[in-house]
């Protein structure tokens, strides 16, 4: 039997504000605990009595469980404060007729106390070790232990709790460790070990997602890493967000791989030898791809409350500001969704290009004025509206909430702040939304690109699609489909065709006052038949099959300029179409029609780009060559290369590369340093490398 410990001692009292550290609330109470082992089952029962009795007499005068109880739980969970159990019993009871240690494991149960029934996500898990885990966060799902090789990696596979009789869409991986030290005693960590730990325990936590990963049959999306950094580390607070950033973006790839979007990290800091030492927590998150954002808490308690919450720490205020530190993680909204969609088809969400152009551009100003420190960027480098179609079809400027798009086409109107306009220039962005009937086009998407190219044409402004189709969208009026009937030549042989499609009169008179059909009617065979005569559907974008079925890619090849994603393809038919046409299987992938090596070796597509986020580049990039309208003179930046300067690189008479004469080359004989050319070092950008050959096109200053 355990021995109550008294806190009057200050080395114990120091003790227990660690052990605070650790676990998240320091409730200065004492508990009691009992560790009894027995044969049989039977002899437990005969003998609870007295075991239990071990827990009779407590002092009267500890503090109260109570104290910490409002800082652990929800207010679900608090029914009955003074109810709650705080000494914990062990029982060991030999279910085996053996005796070999190698053959007998431990077996941890958890009951609930209100129906005294097992939670099973705690099994085998010591209460302890739960609590570090934190897996009442999880409490929004219903989670399944998965097992890992690596025993110090807790994986579960989460499926987001809906109303009965719903489909889950929700389903994600949280894997969870604890760091320690090797020797499980130590209190106080360096800073290079808290990196070298976790970069390890991030690898090995990848490898358990992996396997994990591709053996599941279902699709994972936002998977979540928790990692609880035992020890007490010795650092400045402001180094981890570094540490962590340079991390993640060297594992970021394999990240995106395994749709980790989200991780946290907690750690316990003192600033100095001396300091109080307490709790961290970093937040990650990258929900597009392209952008990271971190936030960085420390945990305080609220005095009204008595709650534990998260208080930001730094210049920024992230999310989970003034929450309590067991807020649950919050289900997949509608937003995450089309998100994951679009994500999964290869491409980017359409409200996420905004803010792909507001990291891009930064990357504008380093590249034309590098060195520049980060405070001489504009705050506002980036501003846009979104254009929408009012009820008489004109166009206007509105800001709304991600997602609140009625068409499969979305526009902005950009302002950039760019190294030649450092004002700020305008431009029109369209592009389709590939969530929204997989980005057909119909009659309302028509629509909005007209206006949108007509308000670019106006202004003058540079007009930017970009370009994530299905082609046009063969409507189906669905409101027909469950109710026709078909009058067959042979009612006993369908193949030898039908004569006409009919409504009977009950049908009929459901769906005239939609106007969706226009019949004529007969009576045939004894009955009273409406012949369907015209399908004209409730609603709009029916019936715009008469357009080519490629206009996306007509769409891309009109524009002056193609800018062409790796994995991408421009095509006008796919190839399984194709195959069915022709009778044999011709085509293996829309790649041997309309990719890489097709368009962008045949001229069609001006550059290649890996990602999305190159592909915005890119844009900025060529935009730098432009004027901000057709009223305005060619932008003219201050020189990095001096304008007095010699030409050094001098034609020869044996055949040369013409772009050594356009943007230089490294220097033949001296290592290290630039051969110069006829344009600005570094301004010369080719396009249509691979295609026509003998022929040299670019842009440079």
């Amino acid at each position: 039997m355990a021995v109550p410990i008294s806190i009057t001692n200050p080395d114990l009292l120091r003790h227990s504000t660690e052990l605070f550290m650790d676990s998240g609330f320091s409730p200065l109470c004492q508990r009691m605990g009992v560790m009894v082992a027995f044969q049989r089952f039977e002899d437990f029962t005969r003998n609870f009595d007295e075991v239990i009795s071990c827990f009779a007499n407590m002092p009267r005068d500890i503090p109260l469980f109570s104290k910490a109880h409002t800082s652990l739980y929800s207010e679900d969970d608090r029914k009955s404060v003074r109810d709650e159990p705080i000494h914990i019993l062990n029982v060991a009871i030999q279910c085996a007729d053996h005796l070999e240690d190698e053959e007998l494991v431990p077996i941890f149960r958890t009951f609930a106390q209100s129906k005294f029934a097992e939670d099973r996500i705690y099994r085998h898990l010591e209460p302890a070790l739960a609590f570090q885990l934190e897996l009442s966060r999880m409490r929004n799902f219903d989670l399944t232990a998965v097992p890992c090789a690596n025993h110090k990696m807790h994986l579960y596979l989460g499926a987001a709790r809906v109303k009965e009789g719903t489909e889950v869409k929700d389903h994600r991986f949280f894997i969870r460790a604890i760091i320690r030290h090797s020797d499980l005693i130590t209190k106080e960590a360096s800073f290079e070990y808290l990196q070298n730990e976790g970069e390890r325990l991030l690898l090995e936590a990848m490898d358990e997602l992996e396997v994990a990963f591709n053996n599941t049959t279902v699709r994972t999306d936002c998977n979540h890493i928790f990692l609880n950094f035992v020890p007490t580390v010795i650092m400045d607070p402001s180094k981890i967000e570094e540490s962590v950033r340079s991390m993640v973006m060297r594992y970021g790839s394999r990240l995106w791989k395994l749709r980790v979007l989200q991780a946290e990290v907690k750690i316990n800091i003192r600033q100095t030898t001396t300091g109080r030492a307490f709790p961290i927590r970093l937040f990650i998150t990258n929900e597009s791809g392209y952008y990271l954002d971190i936030s960085l808490y420390k945990e305080v308690t609220d005095p009204r409350s008595g709650n534990i919450m998260f208080d930001s720490f730094g210049n920024k205020q992230g999310p989970q500001h003034g929450m309590p530190i067991n807020t649950p993680y919050v289900t997949k909204d509608l937003l995450q969704a089309k998100r994951f969609q679009a994500q999964s088809l290869g491409t980017t969400y359409v409200y996420d290009f905004p803010e792909i152009f507001r990291q891009a551009s930064p990357t504008a100003l380093v590249r034309h004025h590098p060195g520049s420190p980060e405070d001489s960027y504009p705050k506002d480098i980036l501003t846009y509206t979104e254009l929408v179609l009012d009820p008489q079809g004109q166009l206007v400027e509105m800001n709304r909430l991600p997602g609140g798009n009625e068409v499969g086409m979305v526009a902005f109107k950009m302002r950039l702040k760019t190294p030649e306009y450092p004002e700020g220039r305008d431009i029109i962005v369209i592009s389709n939304d590939i969530t929204f009937h997989i980005g057909s086009f119909g009659l309302g998407e028509d629509f909005l690109y007209l206006r949108a190219s007509e308000m670019a044409r106006a202004e003058g402004i540079p007009k930017i699609y970009l370009a994530a189709n299905s082609g046009a969208r063969i409507g189906l009026a669905e409101e027909i489909k469950h109710m026709f009937q078909v009058a067959w030549v042979d009612p006993a042989d369908p193949h030898k065709g039908f004569k006409y499609l009919y409504l009977t009169p009950q049908d009929y008179t459901k769906i005239s006052s939609l106007n969706s059909v226009h019949c004529k009617h007969i009576e045939e065979e004894g009955e009273s038949r409406y012949v369907i005569t015209d399908i004209i559907g409730k609603d709009d974008g029916l019936g715009v099959t008469c357009r080519a079925l490629g206009i996306g890619a007509y769409l891309v090849r009109l524009g002056q300029r193609v800018i062409q994603v790796e994995n991408s393809h421009i095509i006008l038919t796919g190839a399984s179409a194709l195959n069915k046409v022709l009778g044999r299987e011709v085509y293996t992938s829309n790649n041997q029609l309309g990719g890489v090596q097709i368009m962008y070796y045949n001229g069609v597509s001006h550059i290649t780009v890996p990602d999305d986020f190159e592909g915005v580049c890119t844009i900025l990039e060529w935009l730098s060559y432009m004027p901000k309208d057709n009223h305005s003179p060619v932008p003219i930046i201050t020189p990095t290369d001096p304008i007095d300067r010699e030409i050094e690189f001098t034609p020869t008479r044996t055949p040369y590369d013409p772009r050594w004469l356009l943007a230089g080359r490294p220097h033949p004989t001296l290592k290290g340093s630039w051969q110069s050319g006829f344009f600005d070092h570094g301004s010369f950008k080719e396009i249509m490398a691979p295609w026509a050959q003998t022929v040299v096109t670019g842009r440079a200053r």
